[in-house]
């Protein structure tokens, strides 16, 4: 069974803690919180003062996907907010291992995130190091965009290397993922979908995040 990251980048932020208690209803099994800076992407949202607000109303576990420049910078910072795993973008940061072990330093997981466009290889020499492996399925920056479909070769691929290594990481994916189309893309050998305007537009959050996690 899939495992759910709902991105509240497409919640109702006037009722965020009502929104949170449906997705804890629908089983989800993380949050998905997307940092955006305006620099590394063409959009900014929010920062560690609101992700320790909703630290304080949910123990989901909080999955906290950094698209922001030099992301090292502000490790601690998303830490002591509460983050759970903090995923970097390999595009973001010029010493990934560094960042890496910066964020394992503070015995949480670590995750790096590779655009559409980054070939695998460029994390080849941190897989080692990793919890989690996020392939954006979408170019970054802003929710409601479409899946591409190429991307489906890169989770095979990721999936192949993790067998072939024995790596104990996940395979994340992030972008476009809706109820016609999440099936396939799950089968490519995802461990986590990340669903954003997928669920907040239903009218019943928690059936649709249910819907999502159980495939009903």
């Amino acid at each position: 069974m899939v495992m759910i990251a709902p991105s509240i980048l497409s919640a109702d932020f006037a009722n965020l803690k009502e929104e949170i208690e449906k997705l804890e209803k629908g089983g989800a099994d993380f949050l998905h919180l997307d940092i955006m800076d305006g620099m590394f992407v063409p959009n900014i949202t929010f920062g560690p003062p609101v992700i320790k607000s909703i630290r304080n109303i949910t123990d989901i576990p909080f999955d906290v996907h950094l698209m922001i420049e030099k992301p090292e910078r502000y490790i601690e910072d998303f830490v002591k907010a509460g983050a759970d795993l903090i995923t970097v973008h390999v595009e973001s940061t010029t010493h990934l291992h560094r960042t890496v072990e910066a964020i394992k330093s503070f015995g949480i997981k670590a995750g790096v995130a590779l655009n559409p466009a980054t070939p695998l290889d460029s994390i080849e020499y941190v897989l080692d190091y990793l919890d989690l492996v996020l392939i954006m399925t979408v170019n970054p920056g802003f929710g409601g965009q479409k899946f591409i479909e190429s991307t489906k070769r890169k989770i095979v691929r990721m999936k192949e290397i993790v067998k072939s290594r024995n790596l104990n990481l996940l395979i994340e994916a992030d972008g476009g993922i809706k109820l016609d189309n999440y099936k396939d893309i799950v089968k490519c050998g995802l461990d986590i979908i990340v669903v954003g305007s997928g669920i907040f537009e239903a009218e019943d959050i928690t059936e649709r995040t249910k819907m999502f996690k159980y495939g009903v």
